[in-house]
């Protein structure tokens, strides 16, 4: 890939209808400037307003991606984000007359072979890279989303879909290089289930839907009156449509056997797109969808502006708030188990505790010998013991008191602890503290870098009530 921004050599008009809005509408596509990213403008709208495509200007993702910046709104952007995406152009400004990109054959490939007929300018702006130098871990409802560095920064993707269907099961796509895009994955049509066009009707989408611009999986025998009742909700009641057993429906035919899985390799470039730089990475996806794919682009760019900060930068030579002597008289915990050297400072919703990591621990003997690295769980029970005196200091005798585990949620290692590393562990508050229980979250730091976070609860109990049950911190 060149290391040059660039755009399209002159515009491109594109005209069609709204999948779910069912409006027509004319899309522009514009050469826009150096670092221009890419932006939407409603030229319909008083004022013409854009909006940039950036995950923060997401507000739905039902059926597809919207954008929104105060009273303007652009729905279904995916598919053309992708394809400008994948014909790797940086800077372009979409023109739309409407509020809602046009869907025309149901994939991108229309917009890129619009692209690529038009041809590119190449600026003199170096291209804008978001590099992963650990990896990314995302997971929630079922979707799991992983991205993790790659020996030759190529932007890759690897996606598995399972809908638990007799007509789409467990899918697999991958795409190894952008340079594939275009041919590989830009025709991939959307999908969905025939079951799902009614409840899209009556909730007052897909008004722009066609048979054409979807492949529509059939999931169990239907009778030829239900089809009919369909069409007529859908308003398609002239279509010769019939249903010939579990399948797709007659009016369409696959391109690939896993073209379902392509598209939405096809919709994560697309939403992943409004990170607003190139990805050198890989990312693998299971079960994705755009609200998944939305809430990983917001962490990547999350992670990206955290980087251009560089190491988050602790005092460590001053006089610390409890050297390890007086850490004892608060913490039961003794040698080879008391994990944190000093505490460097508390607020009444902060702390910050250190631990030096030496080639001494006693774990470094059992845990990788030849390849030393300080286990994750130690990490977390060393960033407990950090909340535990944060607990503690809050009642008035604290070594008649002890705190116990109810929780943990939210673990993720990013970086490796080695021999020779400090650890810095910022503790907060996540709610106030109440009958004795601490809700803190915690993010350590090795050499000013985040190398693993988490939430925890515990209750702090005084030891004539301690029972023999609990895990002691």
């Amino acid at each position: 890939m060149s290391s040059k921004q660039r755009t399209i050599a002159k515009e491109i008009h594109i005209s069609g209808i709204g999948l779910h809005t069912g409006e027509k509408v004319n899309l522009i596509l514009c050469p826009a400037p150096e670092n221009h990213g890419y932006k939407f403008q409603r030229t319909d709208l008083p004022e013409e307003p854009l909006i940039k495509a950036d995950p923060d200007n997401v507000f739905s993702t039902q059926r597809g991606t919207s954008l929104k910046k105060g009273n303007a709104i652009v729905h279904t952007t995916e598919h053309v984000l992708a394809a400008v995406y994948g014909s790797k152009i940086d800077n372009l400004l979409f023109k739309v007359d409407g509020p809602e990109i046009p869907i025309l054959d149901g994939s991108s490939l229309p917009f890129v072979e619009a692209i690529e007929q038009t041809g590119f300018q190449e600026q003199d702006a170096e291209r804008r890279y978001l590099v992963l130098d650990s990896n990314v871990a995302f997971e929630e409802n079922n979707v799991e989303m992983l991205a993790v560095p790659t020996d030759g920064g190529e932007f890759r993707i690897t996606v598995m879909v399972d809908y638990n269907s007799p007509v789409l099961g467990t899918q697999h796509a991958s795409m190894y290089s952008l340079e594939h895009f275009a041919d590989e994955i830009s025709g991939c049509r959307t999908f969905v289930f025939l079951k799902e066009l009614a409840q899209l009707a009556q909730a007052g989408l897909i008004k722009g839907g066609d048979l054409d611009n979807a492949i529509v999986l059939v999931e169990r025998e239907y009778e030829q009156k239900e089809i009919n009742d369909m069409l007529k909700l859908l308003g398609k009641e002239d279509l010769d449509v019939k249903v010939e057993g579990i399948g797709v429906l007659n009016t369409t035919a696959l391109k690939y056997e896993n073209e379902p899985a392509r598209h939405k390799l096809l919709d994560i470039v697309g939403d992943l797109a409004l990170v607003g730089k190139f990805i050198r990475g890989h990312i693998l996806a299971a079960r994705p969808g755009h609200e998944g794919n939305v809430a990983f682009a917001k962490i990547l760019k999350n992670l990206d502006i955290e980087a251009k900060k560089g190491p988050v930068k602790f005092d460590l030579l001053k006089t610390p708030l409890y050297d390890i002597n007086e850490i004892q008289k608060m913490l039961p915990h003794r040698y080879p188990f008391l994990l944190i050297d000093k505490i460097m400072e508390m607020t009444d919703e902060r702390i910050i505790g250190v631990k030096n990591v030496t080639f001494n621990e006693p774990f470094f003997q059992g845990h990788f010998p030849g390849n030393p690295v300080m286990p994750g769980v130690l990490q977390v029970e060393a960033m407990a013991q950090v909340g535990g005196i944060f607990a503690l200091s809050q009642v008035p005798d604290p070594k008649n008191y002890s705190t116990y585990f109810l929780k943990i949620d939210k673990v993720r290692f990013k970086l490796k602890v080695l021999p020779g590393d400090t650890v810095v562990f910022e503790l907060k508050l996540v709610t106030p503290i109440r009958r004795g229980l601490v809700h803190m979250a915690g993010i350590a730091y090795s050499n000013g870098k985040p190398c693993c976070e988490a939430e925890m609860m515990a209750q702090v109990v005084k030891e004539k009530n301690i029972e023999p049950t609990p895990v002691e911190q």
